[in-house]
């Protein structure tokens, strides 16, 4: 931290240098803290930024919570709050004030809370509680149904209505309790443990509707653990929403993430059933279908095979008269093809055959017509060449110049068009048809 103060030979320091020294100098000396005290003078700005005081009685400090660490705070925080912060000691530095950056916030009093969770959690787990082998499955086919609740809670009527539509016939056995406030941990292992002594269910909802951590917090007893572990009847938790996790959680036999799912794995819809019991109806129909074809065609094979000796002896005869015909139909249709290749081949011959008289007579015409070819190809190509020599003594300058006209060249050697390309007292280089003069311009008109 000295290392950061400058010597006294150095030069002044602005305010923002010496703003950044004092930001580098607290984050390195002070480390993550957790800082508890009173929220004041709240202020959401519209970028989403949460800006408060935290204060006790006998102190205050700014603090900033920014958009990305503040939408994962589950509640609303309020002026006159208790809460307690995890946040980084610093410095503003375009104001030079002192000031915390919030990272976590929670309610005053949680981390008592949260630390309990996980004595009693990583106590449950050693003793083996949340083990996946003790774990039991669920009857397929429940005949009665247990349900561990209170009977004004909303999660009761969430889980009546689920099983009204999914398996009316199933009947519910309410085993009524307290499930918040003083002692509702003990009265809740109770009922457990009553349903267990009655042993009138096959399955076992311990539920409850979704709040905050100290509303849920009697499913976290550890009576209520035992309870459950204890218990005879295979359990489903279904306490809070998915977020929430409790102890009672990690013992059930299953955790379903709200009271409504844990009465839908507790129960199979009708629909569910009908649609099970028609694919199964249609495996065990296909392969019988085939089983019935495959005798059906091994019968008529059979059938086939049991031939009377007089009738076999008359489809032998039939068969063989029907391969004589086919024989001398073959024989026939051989002889015919064979003809017809030889008249082929004769025809091949005679048209192959030489002919000098007619040959000598076509060579002759052949010689006469490339001759005459010959003649008219030289008369064209020599019009072509003469065509060409006159088009190009047309254009050739110096033809022009022999008419009487001349040349113009400036000085940089070009051909001048227009008097717009020269200047007075500009030397130009006159060309005629032979020999060449200067030319000084003293005058020029412009059209």
């Amino acid at each position: 931290m000295e290392r950061l103060i400058p010597p006294p030979s150095s030069p002044v320091l602005s305010v923002s240098a010496l703003n950044g020294l004092a930001r580098s100098a607290i984050e390195s000396a002070l480390p993550l803290v957790w800082v508890g005290g009173e929220i004041s003078n709240l202020t959401r700005a519209a970028s989403g930024h949460w800006y408060f005081s935290l204060k006790d009685d006998r102190a205050q400090v700014r603090c900033a919570m920014f958009r990305g660490r503040n939408q994962y705070v589950d509640w609303q925080p309020a002026n006159g709050d208790q809460v307690e912060v995890r946040a980084v000691p610093t410095v503003y530095e375009a104001r030079g004030e002192f000031q915390l950056q919030v990272e976590l916030m929670r309610r005053a009093g949680l981390g008592a809370l949260f630390e309990a969770f996980e004595r009693l959690k990583q106590k449950l787990s050693q003793e083996g509680l949340f083990e996946a082998a003790r774990k039991r499955p669920l009857p397929v086919f429940p005949k009665r149904l247990g349900l561990v609740t209170s009977p004004e809670a909303a999660a009761l009527r969430d889980v009546l209505t689920t099983l009204r539509r999914r398996a009316p016939w199933l009947p519910v056995t309410l085993y009524p309790t307290p499930v918040q406030g003083e002692g509702a941990g003990r009265k809740i292992a109770a009922a457990i443990q009553a349903a267990g002594a009655h042993q009138t269910c096959d399955v076992l909802i311990v539920c409850r509707g979704g709040g905050s951590i100290e509303d849920l917090w009697a499913f976290n007893d550890e009576a209520v653990a035992r309870a459950i572990a204890a218990s005879p009847v295979p359990v489903i938790s279904g306490v809070g929403h998915e977020t929430d996790f409790t102890i009672a959680d990690f013992v059930a036999d299953l955790r379903a993430p709200t009271p409504t799912a844990a009465a839908e794995q507790a129960s199979l819809s009708r629909e569910e059933w009908m649609q099970r019991l028609a694919a199964l109806q249609h495996r065990l129909a296909r392969p019988l279908h085939r089983q019935l074809a495959n005798r059906a065609q091994a019968v008529d094979l059979a059938a086939r095979r049991l031939l009377h000796p007089a009738q076999r002896l008359a489809a032998q005869r039939d068969s063989l008269a029907h391969l004589g015909r086919r024989l001398g139909m073959a024989q026939a249709q051989g002889l015919a093809r064979n003809r017809w290749r030889f008249d082929a081949l004769a025809q091949r011959l005679a048209a192959a055959r030489p002919q000098p008289q007619a040959s000598q007579g076509e060579l002759e015409r052949l010689r006469h017509a490339l001759a005459r070819a010959l003649a008219l190809g030289m008369q064209k190509r020599r019009a072509e060449v003469e065509r060409m020599a006159a088009h190009l003594a047309h254009l050739n300058p110096e033809a022009v110049l022999a008419r009487g006209y001349s040349m113009v060249r400036n000085a940089k050697g070009e051909v001048v068009r227009s008097s717009a390309q020269v200047t007075l007292d500009e030397t130009l280089e006159l060309r005629f048809h032979r020999g060449s003069a200067s030319a000084l311009v003293t005058n020029k008109k412009e059209e």
